[in-house]
């Protein structure tokens, strides 16, 4: 803080000394002249909502009333479903597991029990649930939780095969317990160990059926607090379910089978059945399968009733995918899942236990996934899955966000998508339904971009805090798949995923996309409406090779077949390859010339959406892989591509399909080279580059051990990539979005990132490009004309300028060749160039100059039209006052400063050194509230926003530790206050650092609690009512109440009130907790009114009783008196 007062006092000084009036070119230094609206009060952090499958999954609960569903994780998050768009996300403080979860039904209530012991009770009244009271069991392991519905006393089991009872409204411990050695008695000499199993018989609520782990089954007289019976089988036991009539159960087992037993004959099972063993000849048992993890057991009226389990495969299925098992009537099927089975729970019309269940869907949780199956369709297909579930699919390998796109945008991406839907889904609609949808502020459209270890690039809609899948392109569908061991040798530098997409880059406007991969190849690809068919896909090999020379000054060694050897300036087109294996291996017998992909060389069938116009590549020089490409950025109104790595630069013109310019890294200095280039051999600086490329993929590399201080970057400095290497997107995103879109490659430079001691270092590494940004400016320091630039940003902290020589008007663009020449403008920045942007001598956004988007595909007639009236306005200048040549500012970022240069004096205007001790990782220049700002994250947690053009710092808040490289890769801005990040491999994290949006996100936020009449309880029928059939309650209250069974021992459990707050304490109110609470308050009340009846009776009665006596006083004394004696 004490250098922002520095500058602050340095501010005035300036401004008191500058008397006269600067001159109309650049602003001189620190010369306040645009009027700034940003203020630290438009600023505050806060988490928004959280998208994906909830990573590692353990627990699964459903309301079938409120038709909520909640899932708990082995990190004690807290995700709830509830119609699609409803979603919720809550964390536990302690971060251990959730082993079960438990709705009070129609309550808004949940309660979680986590593996460190605790039980918390969450009220769902609100919008952002949160914990009312939490009960640790200080001496014993919690194991099983039930609570029967409509019920207010929840049975815990533990590890030492007691249960324990606890009263939900209070969150305090019953002075009942069922002790294990009383459970069992004398039927069996050991521990029965743990209770792994409680429920009430749904005919008797006084009867609790205990399963132990060991293969012991206790049936439990609450009452009469003793065994009714007890059943013993050999194998321990996994799950135990009642039929709706409570004369039977039946068990799953540790060898794969069922056991269906009769309450009132435990010597032995009514049946005993292994529905995945062969049945041996001779009636011999079966063989052993695997456990059955869990069984239900549902009935129907018109029908059989079904058995659903899961596990209980035969061992000899090797290799057999996980199994849901659902046994109606004579038929099995058996339904194979993509993922080990977590969970699942059978969904039925009615809540009530003892009346037949008419079950009609499945919900099983996988490792993975979340599906529902369709009970009540022949071949039990599954419901379409409406939430935005599949983000991991493929591992996730990068992230964009793009806010304030343009309208049609998200109609035309849904359209071509919705031809992508698979079929044969149920007809039905989706049975998870419950909560209401928020009221969406926003209006604005938003779009996140993520790209996969597959090469899989996906669309998603992403307004008003939802998430939808929109669209998704395969890029491997290009290529040719390697068939055999012949066709490694091309790949071998990454196996696992040769097309994983590695940086995206996008013109929302044009529509034209750029997709990196980690094979060192890009891909030019346009959106149309229409089907295409390429006969071959055109393609570009580029042979980018750098190698340090033994004197030690820069030189880039270019190949024979570069456009532009070191520091030509006129470039030629580079030849059109349309069969990749044309170059295949030099002389030597070294691999040479030769890309790390096939492009496919048959017709090539392209459906709507992206279609692919071009690819291009970089080749394996001497036997070398080529490098990651580390920075991407495309220019619609230009025609042009750029992509860099840590060996040099590479501009390719997508329209004439040529190479404009190949040049090393050092050559793009010419003679003003700042650094010494140390020799070095080219095969010791490009084996490391060959690892990273196998990095990259997020879903087989856990990164953590690579999350060092940046001061550990000598450790293995990898692509000699500082910590960034993103590629500038705000580049082709028409500045609207600056976003950069660093993707994996931050897997390899994070770790070696930039330390404040860089030069020791740079030394070792190579410079890399790290940031590109087309835009229209002063290429050189005396011009006065403005003209198409490209600023190029290295990871030495250079940036370099080229000036490109466009062709007028279209004819001639496609005909004469676009020049790219180094302008010689240099700046010098602290730490790895990050993210470049441009603003007018107003402060005003300029982003790059686009072209709007058109169907290719329209008859010449119409195309020849469109031309005038769409094209050309705005190809020209973004800003038509800049054309009179008014001065700009350009702002950029590194990972140590932020610098803005008033051009075209290229004087420093402002500048700010963002940390000391740590380094920025992702910086952009984003809009809010009619304005502009530099927002950044640093490696220490942090997230900062500086004004534009000045620099002042407007927020500096610790938000979140770097604790993996998903983070750091994933982190981005975008405008009007919003970013992102990937969470955890299957989930995104959205915030908000806008006070606006902070304050309109309780409005947005959807309520899970909606307020639903309880379905009547089944009718008795009359000879049931009449001959006691029917079902049999139990008064819990007078059995566990204090005044029956007394306190618990204090030392058992530790009650911890919840961090409800205020909101928690108005939802209870009204919640079941509330209402048993305003229950007692109002018997409270009556007992003192009916106190107060009674002493006022008490006081009528006796003077009743007086007024009795004198009455008859009277009669007495008048009695034999005559009228006219009175």
């Amino acid at each position: 803080m004490r250098k922002f007062n520095i500058r602050k006092v340095l501010d005035g000084l300036t401004a008191g000394s500058s008397a006269q009036p600067p001159p109309p070119a650049p602003p001189g230094p620190r010369e306040p002249e645009v009027a700034e609206t940003l203020q630290a009060e438009h600023f505050q952090l806060c988490k928004t909502v959280r998208h994906g499958f909830p990573y590692r999954p353990s627990a699964l609960a459903f309301d079938p009333v409120q038709k909520i569903l909640a899932v708990g994780t082995q990190i004690g998050a807290l995700r709830l479903f509830g119609r699609p768009g409803v979603e919720c996300h809550c964390q536990h403080d302690s971060g251990a597991a959730v082993i079960q979860l438990q709705f009070l039904v129609n309550e808004g209530a949940l309660v979680s029990a986590l593996a460190d012991d605790t039980l918390h009770l969450w009220n769902l009244r609100q919008k952002r649930p949160a914990i009312l009271h939490s009960l640790k069991f200080c001496r014993e392991r919690v194991t099983f939780c039930h609570l029967p519905f409509q019920s207010k006393w929840l049975y815990v089991g533990t590890e030492r095969g007691n249960i324990h009872i606890v009263n939900v409204e209070s969150f305090s411990l019953s002075g009942y317990v069922v002790m294990w050695n009383k459970a069992i008695e004398l039927s069996s000499k050991s521990h029965p160990g743990p209770v792994v199993h409680i429920s009430d018989n749904p005919m008797d609520e006084g009867k609790l059926l205990i399963g132990f782990e060991s293969g012991t089954v206790v049936l439990w007289d609450l009452k009469s607090k003793k065994a009714d019976y007890r059943y013993t089988y050999d194998e321990a036991i996994h799950s135990v379910a009642w039929h709706h009539e409570g004369k039977q159960f039946i068990c799953s087992h540790s060898d794969g089978t069922l056991t269906t037993w009769n309450v009132r004959s435990p010597a032995r099972p009514v049946q005993t059945i292994t529905p995945h063993g062969k049945q041996l000849k001779d009636g011999k048992k079966p063989e052993p399968c695997k456990p059955i993890l869990k069984v239900e057991f549902k009935t129907t009226r018109a029908g059989e009733p079904f058995i659903i389990l899961s596990g209980g495969l035969s061992y000899d299925t090797v290799g057999r995918r996980p199994c849901l098992t659902v046994m109606h009537g004579k038929s099995t099927a058996v339904l194979e899942m993509d993922y080990s089975v977590v969970d699942f729970l059978t969904l039925c019309e009615t809540p009530y236990p003892n009346d037949f269940q008419e079950p009609y869907a499945v919900v099983v949780l996988l490792e993975k996934d979340l599906v529902l199956i369709d009970l009540a369709q022949n071949g039990y297909p599954i419901f379409e899955n409406p939430y935005p579930l599949s983000i991991h699919e493929s591992p996730v390998t990068c992230c964009e966000y793009f806010a304030d796109c343009p309208v049609d945008l998200i109609p035309a991406l849904y359209s071509v998508g919705a031809r992508q839907k698979r079929q044969g889904y149920s007809k039905k609609e989706w049975p998870i339904s419950g909560g209401n949808w928020g009221l969406g502020a926003q209006s604005y459209p938003e779009i996140i971009i993520t790209g996969h270890a597959d090469g899989s690039v996906k669309f998603w809609d992403a307004s008003a805090i939802t998430l939808q899948v929109l669209y998704k392109l395969k890029t491997s569908k290009v290529f040719e798949k390697p068939r055999g061991k012949d066709d490694r040798p091309s790949t071998d530098v990454v196996d696992e995923d040769p097309y994983a997409v590695q940086m995206v880059s996008w013109c929302p406007e044009s529509r034209v996309l750029c997709v990196a991969g980690v094979s060192a190849h890009v891909l030019v690809c346009r959106f149309s409406r229409q089907e295409a068919l390429a006969e071959v896909i055109p393609m570009l090999e580029v042979r980018l090779y750098c190698e340090m020379n033994d004197e030690g000054s820069p030189e880039g060694e270019q190949a024979p077949p570069l456009p532009t050897p070191g520091g030509s300036s006129s470039p030629q087109p580079f030849p059109l390859q349309s069969h990749p294996s044309t170059s295949s291996s030099s002389s030597g017998g070294l691999r040479d010339n030769a890309p790390c992909l096939k492009v496919k060389t048959s017709p090539l069938k392209q459906p709507p959406g992206f279609q692919t116009e071009l690819v291009v590549q970089l080749v394996w020089v001497g036997g070398e892989p080529p490098q990651q490409i580390t920075s991407l950025a495309v220019n619609s109104s230009y025609g042009l591509v750029v992509f860099g790595n840590c060996d040099g630069i590479a501009v390719v013109d997508y329209l004439q399909k040529a190479v404009l310019l190949s040049l090393g890294t050092a050559d793009l200095y010419g003679s003003s080279d700042p650094h010494r280039r140390e020799p070095r051999s080219p095969r010791k600086s490009r084996q490391p580059s060959a690892a990273g490329l196998c990095d990259i993929s997020e879903g087989t590399v856990t990164p953590e051990d690579r999350c060092k201080s940046p001061t550990s970057a000598k450790m293995s400095r990898k692509l000699s990539l500082p910590t960034d290497l993103k590629p500038d997107l705000g580049v082709n995103q028409e500045g609207k979005m600056p976003a950069a879109i660093y993707l994996d490659v931050k897997d390899n430079s994070f770790s070696p990132s930039r330390s404040s001691s860089v030069a020791s270092i740079d030394r070792e590494a190579r410079e890399a490009i790290s940031a590109l940004h087309f835009a229209e400016t002063f290429p050189r320091k005396a011009d006065s004309c403005l003209g198409p630039c490209l600023w190029v940003g290295t990871t030495l902290g250079s940036v370099l300028v080229l000036a490109l020589g466009l062709p007028p008007g279209e004819e001639q663009r496609l005909l004469q060749p676009v020049v790219a020449v180094p302008s010689g403008t240099m700046l010098r920045l602290k730490g790895a160039v990050l993210r470049m942007a441009f603003l007018d001598s107003t402060g005003c956004l300029l982003p790059p100059a686009h072209l709007p988007w058109r169907e290719h595909s329209i008859p010449e007639e119409k195309e020849e039209k469109e031309k005038a009236k769409k094209r050309r306005p705005v190809s020209v200048s973004p800003s038509s006052s800049q054309e009179l040549g008014e001065s700009q500012y350009a702002v950029i970022c590194s990972e140590k400063q932020a610098k803005v240069i008033a051009l075209p004096a290229q004087s420093c205007a402002y500048q700010q050194n963002m940390v000391e001790t740590s380094f920025v990782l992702r910086g952009d220049v984003v809009a809010l509230s009619a304005s502009v700002c530099l927002a950044c994250f640093c490696a220490n947690g942090h997230i900062m926003t500086f004004s534009l053009p000045s620099l002042r710092p407007l927020l500096d808040v610790y938000y979140l530790p770097l604790t993996n490289m998903r983070i750091a890769r994933t982190f981005c801005f975008t405008n009007n206050g919003q970013a992102l990040y990937l969470v955890s491999p299957t989930e995104i994290q959205r915030l908000t650092y806008s006070q606006e949006t902070c304050e309109n996100l309780q409005e947005m936020l959807g309520e899970l609690f909606t307020p639903v009449e309880t379905p009547e309880a089944p009718n008795r029928g009359f000879f049931k009512g009449l001959f006691g059939g029917g079902a049999q309650s139990l008064d819990r209250e007078e059995l566990f109440g204090e005044a029956a069974s007394g306190k618990a021992s204090r030392s058992l459990v530790q009650h911890i009130p919840g961090p409800g707050g205020i909101e928690g304490v108005k939802g209870a109110a009204s919640g079941v907790v509330g209402e048993l609470a305003r229950a007692r308050l109002a018997l409270d009340e009556r007992g003192q009114k009916l106190g107060e009846l009674e002493e006022r009776a008490a006081a009528m009665l006796s003077s009743a009783d007086s007024f009795s006596k004198h009455a008859h006083e009277m009669m007495l004394k008048y009695k034999d008196k005559k009228w006219y004696q009175f």
